[in-house]
């Protein structure tokens, strides 16, 4: 494929939420055959954080789960150029500040997700903010890798028919 397939996940900062998500989603698309052909990146609306590496309770719980620590992450804020195939917001704050890049909600992707789809912030708490953190963004995971399949798919066949 000459030009891979986009996502971008964004949060507040970028050290936290859209950096675990970017490491899991790297991890699932790899897992699924699609490291090739897709690509993922994260940012933040705000640019508070900028430079900053992942948090290191973030880093903590992806490593415990398994996960790359996210060394080399620097956290950096969006730009209204950042155009993606797919834009993932996690809050319903965040899709508000990106309408301009057409966001999805992370969470829209987790079938038994139900009410609020915002990814809780775990930035104020502690250790187990942090683990459901991750486990809300494991959950919407695999939804996520099957949309960018269909997608990839559905191109495929205009490309091809």
């Amino acid at each position: 494929m000459s030009n891979p397939y986009s996502v971008m996940v964004v949060c507040t900062g970028n050290i936290c939420r859209s950096p675990m998500a970017e490491i899991v989603l790297r991890e699932r698309f790899a897992a699924a055959g699609l490291g090739d052909e897709v690509v993922v990146d994260s940012t933040g609306i705000s640019d508070e954080e900028h430079g900053n590496p992942v948090d290191r309770r973030a880093r903590a719980v992806l490593v415990a789960r398994g996960y790359p620590a996210g060394d080399g992450h620097r956290a950096r804020q969006v730009a209204p150029d950042d155009r993606r195939d797919l834009v993932l917001a996690m809050t319903n704050a965040h899709a508000r500040a990106l309408r301009g890049l057409d966001p999805v909600l992370f969470r829209s992707f987790d079938p038994d997700a139900v009410g609020n789809l915002d990814v809780a912030d775990p930035w104020y708490g502690g250790a187990q903010d942090f683990e459901d953190c991750l486990t809300q963004i494991e959950a919407a995971a695999d939804g996520i890798v099957d949309h960018v399949r269909n997608d990839l798919g559905n191109a495929r066949l205009r490309h091809n028919g």
